[in-house]
């Protein structure tokens, strides 16, 4: 095993005294090509390029001397720290940092950071982090080759925001760039990049909060909003007791994209919105897309809005994680169990309906549950019933991605 390994962040500024004399005891260096290449690294070190972490870990841990671990920005965050800490490599290390991509990306801009969320894109997380992208205002994007700001305009398509792209921090070729998403994809970028991603809600002159990213204290408690926070009476599918629990089945939460097919009054589809989630709301009836765009509006929450009929509509859409059907019936559904995500939940008026509709889920191989769910509504001056409420509720989830 080495026999000290000090990891140095690195972000273009002079390297300080305890990096430049950790430097100069290494026996072994590992870093990037632009991190080999500085004068402080000693001629007769062993050098290793550093692609894969795992592999130079291996590397470091055979190694019998001193080596260093040079890394861009603060290793300590998204970086190489928490491979080489890894139990199986038995490394102890000394980190010295630098000041992280994302803070020098966001100084470049000129902009506060604390109300942003940080998320990595790799080609295996980049359909998450784009999620990210959909639902919220303010997002510094970690890129990877292959999931860059070409990648996350495609995937954005339909959502307008302003990318910030920040190529190459700390070096002479150091660019920022400000596009739209949709010319993303229209340029060829340097990697390492940054991509900050604005667009929706941002409150740029409130007040600094008591936590970094989004303040969950923001808006009204609890999981669903009465019906005259939208506009007064709902639909059938959409009361109160039936919307709770449909919210409790699929569960949507930062990185999921939601669907809600036959989004009525937008009540459901901004509920999910709170939660964090990105959320496309589908509805036939431009009146309900109207409303829905005024719920999610007065309620500070960005939606997408899809005016067109299902099943049809939903093939353009991009993959969902959870969907909720609210109109439809079985064939919709079907088509969204073609889709595969992770899980389904709708309602039916009637026994056969429902039948009908958890035959179609589990012939997809979903997992179904059914309840029948009543509720009513009493006036407590006189308690006394004021309305009553019944519906099946039917859900499915895919036994493989059951988590």
């Amino acid at each position: 095993m080495a026999d000290r390994v000090t990891v140095i962040g690195w972000d273009g500024s002079p390297l300080t005294a305890a990096a430049r004399a950790a430097l100069g005891a290494a026996t072994l260096v590992a870093g990037a090509a632009h991190h080999l290449a500085l004068p402080e690294v000693p001629a007769g070190a062993e050098r290793i390029r550093l692609g894969s972490v795992a592999l130079a870990a291996r590397r470091i841990a055979a190694h019998r001397g001193t080596a260093v671990v040079l890394a861009d920005g603060d290793p300590g965050f998204f970086g190489v720290v928490r491979t080489l800490r890894a139990p199986e490599f038995g490394l102890e290390v000394e980190v010295v940092p630098a000041v992280s991509s994302v803070a020098a990306a966001f100084a470049r801009a000129g902009m506060p950071w604390d109300d942003a969320h940080v998320v990595v894109a790799h080609p295996r997380t980049l359909r998450r982090a784009v999620n990210v992208c959909r639902a919220h205002g303010k997002v510094a994007v970690l890129t990877s080759p292959g999931a860059g700001p070409a990648e996350l305009g495609l995937l954005l398509e339909g959502v307008h925001r302003t990318f910030v792209i920040c190529e190459e921090l700390g070096t002479e070729h150091e660019r920022v760039t400000v596009v739209t998403s949709d010319k993303a994809a229209d340029h060829t970028w340097r990697d390492p990049n940054v991509v900050i991603v604005i667009g929706g809600p941002v409150g740029a002159g409130e007040p600094t909060g008591w936590i970094a990213g989004r303040d969950p204290s923001v808006g009204p408690r609890g999981w669903s909003l009465p019906a005259a926070a939208y506009g007064g009476e709902l639909g059938e599918g959409e009361r109160e007791p039936l919307r709770i629990s449909q919210l409790a089945r699929l569960g949507p939460h930062l990185g999921d994209l939601v669907w809600d097919i036959g989004c009525g009054s937008g009540a459901f589809a901004t509920e999910a919105a709170r939660a964090g989630a990105a959320v496309i709301a589908v509805d036939s009836d431009p009146a309900a897309c109207a409303r829905t765009e005024s719920a999610a509006r007065r309620h500070g929450v960005p939606l997408q809005i899809v005016h067109g009929t299902a099943p049809q509509v939903l093939e353009n859409l991009p993959e969902p994680d959870v969907v909720r059907v609210g109109g439809g019936g079985a064939a919709v559904v079907s088509a969204v169990a073609d889709r595969r995500p992770q899980r389904i939940v709708t309602h039916a008026a009637t026994r056969d309906a429902a039948e009908l509709i958890g035959r179609n889920l589990a012939e997809h191989g979903y997992q179904v549950e059914c309840a029948l769910l009543q509720s009513v509504e009493l006036d407590t001056r006189a308690w006394t019933e004021k309305e009553r409420s019944v519906a099946f509720l039917l859900s499915g989830v895919l036994p493989a991605r059951s988590g």
